[in-house]
């Protein structure tokens, strides 16, 4: 009896090994992805840094970036991407009905959206938190000095929430002056019809940036009044697109953690760092887990680069927003990101 449980038991122990060595399914919506040849990917209709076009219809910014480097992982061609610009209000029913096939577009991640929307979201891209901008003029160093103040803000957004808990939380009586684009919003801060304008740090810099006829003449105050994990979301119902999209983004800041870069893949080949190995598909065949070959994360990298090659050039302190690391260092120089192993 004893030597026949043993049997059944290495048996299963077996099967078991041999299920978890054998390449995954692409799934339907890379294998849809693959029949039209493209992603689509629905981006914001133009926030500096993290998705912009420019006058020849060139996308760019952290977002931008997600989006061409698992194209190159799972197509081979950081170009072949279809770009749906889509507004806060338009996002989430686009993915759900499967208008795109991955948002990114700075959406925070929450416990409602998580639950409710049929959509997962994958990985943070950008830890951010909400909030103000005002005129150097107005003297205001706190946000608590917005008592009784108009605020514009966009609808539809954790941004109208987050100014409604703040104001009640503080008793400061706040009147939000509310938009359903973006532009308008923005648009009503700079012809003076609020005091203040909310959104996103990240996204005030780039509105500062871009907008304002002096930026020197906007001060965006030191509080922050909320947490805003920022990553791209994908339909439920697909783990094998789900797992293809996370794991491109953590491989993209691991590739930053062990000093690959995108200039230095194809030397990077001949580490003999087992994780570097690991990553670039040089030993372990980690893409047949995920239904893509074993190039796919090199691929991504030469496409955009690591994530901090990313974050410098859309969004560092050498770029026009000029915004510090801060959390969105690595984990271990101070940061919050911290890449699942590939492995």
């Amino acid at each position: 009896m004893i030597n026949t449980r043993l049997k059944v038991a290495f048996s299963a122990m077996l099967a078991a090994t041999a299920l978890t060595a054998l390449p995954a399914h692409a799934g339907k919506t890379l294998d849809a992805i693959k029949a039209k040849g493209q992603i689509v990917c629905g981006v914001n209709t133009g926030l500096a840094g993290f998705s912009q076009a420019d006058a020849a219809g060139n996308w760019t910014g952290i977002d931008a970036d997600t989006c061409k480097a698992i194209a190159a992982a799972v197509l081979g061609d950081a170009t072949k991407i279809k770009w749906v610009p889509l507004n806060a209000q338009q996002r989430f029913a686009a993915l759900q009905s499967g208008e795109i096939d991955i948002l990114a577009r700075n959406t925070t991640f929450s416990l409602t959206r998580d639950a409710s929307l049929g959509l997962h979201q994958t990985a943070v891209t950008y830890y951010d938190g909400q909030g103000f901008m005002v005129t150097a003029k107005s003297k205001i160093k706190d946000a608590k000095q917005l008592k009784g103040q108009t605020v514009c803000v966009q609808s539809g957004t954790t941004t109208e929430k987050n100014l409604t808990d703040f104001s009640k939380a503080n008793g400061l009586g706040i009147k939000p002056v509310v938009f359903e684009k973006v532009e308008a919003a923005t648009g009503a801060y700079f012809a003076g019809r609020c005091i203040a304008y909310t959104t996103d740090a990240s996204g005030l810099a780039s509105v500062r940036n871009k907008e304002a006829k002096v930026p020197d003449d906007h001060v965006i105050l030191p509080q922050l009044i909320s947490k805003e994990p920022l990553g791209p979301m994908v339909r439920r119902g697909d783990d094998e697109w789900f797992a293809i999209v996370k794991w491109v983004i953590y491989g993209l800041l691991e590739s930053e953690e062990y000093g690959i870069t995108q200039a230095n893949v194809d030397q990077m080949k001949t580490s003999q760092d087992p994780v570097v190995q690991r990553i670039l598909g040089t030993t372990e065949d980690t893409g047949k887990l995920l239904g893509l070959d074993k190039e796919w994360m090199a691929r991504a990298l030469k496409s955009v680069g690591n994530y901090g090659e990313m974050f410098e050039r859309n969004v560092g302190p050498k770029s026009p927003l000029k915004l510090p690391r801060g959390a969105n260092n690595q984990w271990n120089k101070g940061g919050l990101m911290y890449a699942y192993p590939v492995r």
